[in-house]
């Protein structure tokens, strides 16, 4: 694309999926912005605020004059644009709709506590304007893990989140962190976060591995006695997390690039493949096809 009529505060990210989507923001930062392990909005620049109104509906009325029907989706952005109003959340979809007919989807990134206020009515009224996947950081289902990072989530509000959104019609890609709770809390992590998973049955699930290009000392600061896993132990945790999922056809991946060994799969058709890779890089890593240390990108 040409240059796109949007003004961006530095660093934007995005799902690897949206890769191909125009970046709209509505935010700036995170509203929370207290996760331990995320360093994505801790820029002074990155200070939470919504996006003044006037000029998100311009930007995407130049957008649409600039590039017609060419844009097929769109990743409304920062860290959780559905913390915005209802009324804001329809206008911006709805102007979506005038000016850029071709959209076919529309996603973003969702805090569970983002819907606390939000009905399952009014999520179908969204979904009817053409949110279509939305991406929840659960992290994990174990509570003890959540409150160690200041998730400011639980089990229970993960799961309601969750189950709002399926009830609307809404896509639903899960992200779990492999290794956040270290070596204590591994085993309740991977079996809590499968429970979690069992219970919603989300569209989507990726994994990634905790990393802390920054340091670890604003993590550790709140949970000083955390232990990483090695990668042995990183894969032993995704074995037990795996090995207790009963997903009837979600679409699994963990081939960000924090991951060592890169899974893919629909859970559960293929969940006895999956373990099977697993177990063989277990049992014998020197043979296991793990991405490198430098092509990690962290």
């Amino acid at each position: 694309m040409t240059h796109v009529p949007i003004t961006y505060i530095e660093p934007v990210y995005r799902p690897p999926s949206e890769a191909e989507s125009l970046i709209l923001p509505l935010t700036n930062g995170c509203s929370w912005n207290r996760c331990t392990f995320c360093e994505m909005y801790t820029a002074p620049q990155k200070r939470f605020r919504p996006r003044d109104e006037a000029e998100v509906l311009e930007s995407i009325r130049l957008c649409g004059e600039r590039f017609g029907g060419a844009v097929k989706r769109i990743f409304l952005s920062d860290g959780d644009a559905m913390t915005l109003s209802m009324r804001r959340l329809t206008t911006v979809l709805a102007a979506i709709r005038q000016h850029l007919p071709g959209v076919r989807r529309v996603s973003s990134y969702c805090l569970p506590r983002n819907l606390r206020k939000k009905s399952v009515e009014e999520l179908r009224e969204l979904a009817a304007l053409g949110l279509s996947l939305v991406y929840v950081g659960a992290e994990s289902g174990d509570d003890e893990v959540l409150d160690r990072v200041d998730k400011g989530e639980t089990f229970e509000s993960s799961r309601e989140a969750l189950e709002k959104l399926g009830a609307a019609g809404v896509k639903r890609s899960v992200m779990i962190l492999n290794g956040l709770g270290g070596r204590t809390l591994s085993r309740q992590h991977a079996l809590n976060s499968a429970a979690l998973m069992n219970a919603t049955q989300p569209e989507f699930l990726a994994t990634l591995v905790v990393s802390f290009p920054l340091g670890e000392a604003r993590f550790r600061a709140r949970f000083p006695e955390w232990e990483p896993l090695d990668v042995p132990g990183l894969m032993q945790e995704m074995e037990l997390f795996i090995s207790s999922l009963n997903l009837d056809r979600t679409v699994f991946r963990s081939d960000h690039a924090s991951n060592w060994l890169i899974l893919k799969g629909t859970l559960g058709a293929d969940k006895p493949r999956l373990l099977q890779q697993l177990r063989a890089a277990i049992a014998a890593p020197e043979a296991a096809p793990l991405r490198p240390a430098w092509a990690r990108g962290l």
